[in-house]
């Protein structure tokens, strides 16, 4: 019965009516709000007037709607009585219910007794709130309308059914707790609106005060009030008026205001229209199954929608991601073709200044030769040497003939990417079709004897059924945490092999793959369970072997010997990483000083992926670093400088770096010994090992070693 609520609340107050009266057009308001809405007009528009002038054809004249503009063509909110040279525009309002309704003509009554009993003004007119039909009342008043019996009696049950606790009636905002009812005026009060609205004295006085529980037993079984003429207020009514469609009492009859309408029982039409409404509502409660069963289908529509949605978003991403992964990959090519040609012209212009600097040394030598035999006063020994020295001379001119200063190489690179071609394809990428008719792709099988673990880095893997006819276009490998956790997508692409890096060490990882293509995706293949490399608990070492990484290091470096010893060719610091991720266990490695001029300060340390690769590492707050002079040493992070330590480094020395993620701590070696106190505490996350350096610097790497001998009795004690 809840969805009936909305029909048993008024439009103006938006509570429950209380005594609502019909108007002519059908709809139902509060007698009290009916008042409350009430509006004067001028004389002209009253229904004497209108009778005496042979206009009027009944009590209630409608207003000529074309006289009437309620509200403008954008609903500002605004409405006025346009055939009204009295009345002044007047904002509407919105009842609770959301129904446009107008303000009072006049202050509301103070009391609800009040406002039954109170004359309504002469020429008074009624807006009807919901179809906005207009109405002038004649003498009568609102008495002039039938009392709704019918719906005080539904909202009586309705309430009763819902057996909620008794609110004020007279309450103007949030209605308070009933602690009172008056029987006489058959209302509910709060403490307040008691002193207010029905103080105890005068003629309220007399009236019988009883609690809400006790009023809502006697209003239920006091007897229904019979419905009454609106006419001749003391007789029932016991005929309708077909015509009228209203019910009438025999003195209407008499009176001639029905003679040429044709009456029949009141109870006869009771019945008639009870079994009209009856049938009517049978074709209603079969379209209201109707639209329940179209809710359900649109319910699953929606549902449908969704997974379809997601299945789809899933695909479009892999389509994409598929694309991105071939530029990346045509990228790296083109990138390895401008850095081939970038070291040709290097070694041009090397060789070039190489050959250059040894000819000008060789000349530089011979003028000055030929300055000091100029200086000599012996002329028979002179002449000795003079013809072969003028000879030497000219060959040496000679050879710094045309062509030999000018450079062999430009610096200009003659290389220029047409990329239209692929900007216009990307820009033409549109769907074809929503979705393709040909199956999914079979399930892919895992190469077990191609699937290893290396360190932190685990290689996989995978191939289609030999017998599968339905193309993959595409595979999904997913990785769990290594805790047994929620799978995570580690690649999207078409090849058929990956390796996953910065795993924990020490850790069980489960990986699945699965196909798929325009239609859809495949089944997960069987869980391969994988066991990166386990930790030497007696020196708490994760053994690691690893070397510099080219893919992520700064195009300055310069790399040799498998890519354990890296150098610069920039006179700037340049940044490199190691090939491997750590994010827990204790791991140490050490770099040898192979070449050390001019004394620069290179920087040794750990650094997240997302480092600056073109500044001194710690600079920013990605990496943790010390470094050093061959004098003294400093600690680094996000710019910062700390516990400058005497001590540095020359050719030869060796720098040792030590990352205790089970402490969360990092400390630094020079030869053997510890550079300083802790450099860094509270370290978490995924750290690569870093390194930065110019082209005075020179280092090489070397990994697997063992941690020092007194860190690892101090962590055993620990």
């Amino acid at each position: 019965m809840e969805e009936m609520e909305e029909e048993l609340k008024c439009p103006v107050c938006g509570s429950f009516y209380r005594e609502p009266i019909i108007l002519p057009c059908s709809h139902n308001i509060c007698q009290a709000c009916a008042r409350n809405i009430l509006v004067q007009t001028p004389e002209s528009e009253s229904p004497q007037s209108r009778r005496a002038s042979g206009s009027g054809v009944s009590d209630y004249d409608y207003l000529d709607l074309d006289k009437m503009s309620l509200y403008s063509e954008a609903d500002s909110g605004y409405g006025s009585y346009g055939g009204f040279a009295s009345a002044p525009t007047t904002p509407c309002q919105k009842s609770p219910n959301g129904v446009r309704v107008f303000p009072p003509a006049m202050p509301p009554p103070p009391t609800h007794l009040s406002a039954a009993l109170a004359p309504v003004p002469r020429n008074s007119c009624i807006t009807c709130p919901q179809c906005h039909r207009s109405l002038i009342l004649d003498d009568r008043g609102l008495r002039g309308f039938p009392k709704n019996r019918v719906l005080e009696g539904v909202i009586d049950r309705y309430q009763q059914s819902k057996a909620a606790a008794l609110k004020c009636q007279l309450c103007e905002k949030a209605p308070k707790e009933a602690t009172v009812m008056c029987e006489q005026c058959d209302v509910f009060y709060c403490d307040p609106c008691r002193l207010r609205c029905h103080p105890p004295r005068g003629p309220l006085a007399k009236h019988r005060l009883v609690p809400p529980a006790q009023g809502r037993v006697s209003r239920r079984l006091s007897p229904r009030k019979v419905s009454t003429c609106t006419d001749h207020e003391l007789e029932n009514h016991s005929m309708y008026c077909v015509q009228c469609k209203m019910p009438v009492c025999y003195q209407c009859l008499e009176e001639g205001k029905h003679s040429s309408h044709e009456v029949k029982a009141l109870g006869a039409m009771w019945k008639l229209h009870k079994s009209q409404l009856s049938q009517a509502l049978n074709g209603l409660s079969d379209r209201a199954k109707e639209a329940k069963e179209f809710l359900v289908q649109l319910r699953n529509m929606v549902q449908q929608i969704q997974e379809n949605s997601v299945e789809f978003e899933a695909c479009l991403v892999a389509q994409c991601d598929a694309l991105i992964d071939a530029l990346n990959r045509r990228k790296a090519q083109l990138l390895a073709r401008v850095n081939k040609e970038h070291e040709h012209k290097l070694k041009v212009v090397r060789d070039q200044i190489s050959h250059c600097t040894v000819k000008l040394r060789q000349t530089t030598g011979l003028m000055e030769y030929c300055l000091e035999v100029i200086k000599e006063n012996d002329p028979s020994g002179f002449l000795q040497i003079s013809d072969a020295l003028i000879r030497r001379v000219h060959l040496t001119e000679d050879q710094w003939g045309k062509g030999t200063l000018t450079p062999r190489m430009t610096t200009d690179f003659d290389l220029s990417l047409d990329n239209s071609p692929l900007l216009q394809s990307i820009h033409q990428l549109d769907f074809v079709q929503m979705k393709a008719s040909s199956p999914v792709p079979a399930t892919p099988i895992l190469q077990l004897e191609e699937c290893c673990t290396h360190n932190n880095s685990a290689t996989l893997s995978w191939k289609q059924p030999p017998l599968s006819a339905v193309p993959a276009e595409g595979y999904i490998l997913e990785l769990d945490d290594g805790n047994g956790g929620q799978f995570r997508e580690v690649y999207v692409g078409k090849e058929t092999m990956c390796t996953v890096d910065g795993l924990h060490f020490n850790s069980t990882y489960n990986a699945r793959v699965k196909a798929f293509n325009k239609t859809g995706v495949s089944q997960y293949s069987k869980t391969l369970v994988l066991q990166t490399s386990e930790v030497d608990i007696k020196k708490l070492l994760a053994v690691a072997w690893f070397a510099f990484d080219p893919g992520s290091a700064h195009s300055d470096i310069i790399f040799s010997n498998d890519n354990l010893t890296v150098t610069c060719s920039s006179y700037d610091d340049r940044v490199v990483l190691g090939k491997t991720g750590f994010s827990k266990g204790v791991h140490y490695w050490e770099l040898t000083v192979d070449r050390y001029d001019n004394h620069p300060d290179p920087a040794f340390g750990v650094a997240h992926m997302d480092v600056m690769k073109d500044v001194m590492l710690g600079k920013d707050d990605k990496a943790w670093a010390m470094y050093v002079d061959n004098n003294r040493s400093w600690f680094m992070h996000n710019n910062s400088h700390t516990n400058r330590t005497e001590g540095g480094i020359t050719k030869g020395a060796t720098i040792g770096v030590l990352l205790d993620l089970n402490r969360k701590t990092l400390t630094f070696f020079i030869n053997d010994e510890q550079q300083g106190p802790i450099a860094f505490e509270n370290v978490e996350g995924l750290f690569f090992p870093a390194v930065s350096l110019n082209r005075n610097v020179q280092v090489t790497l070397h990994t697997g070693l063992p941690v020092p001998d007194f860190y690892s009795s101090r962590a055993s004690i620990a």
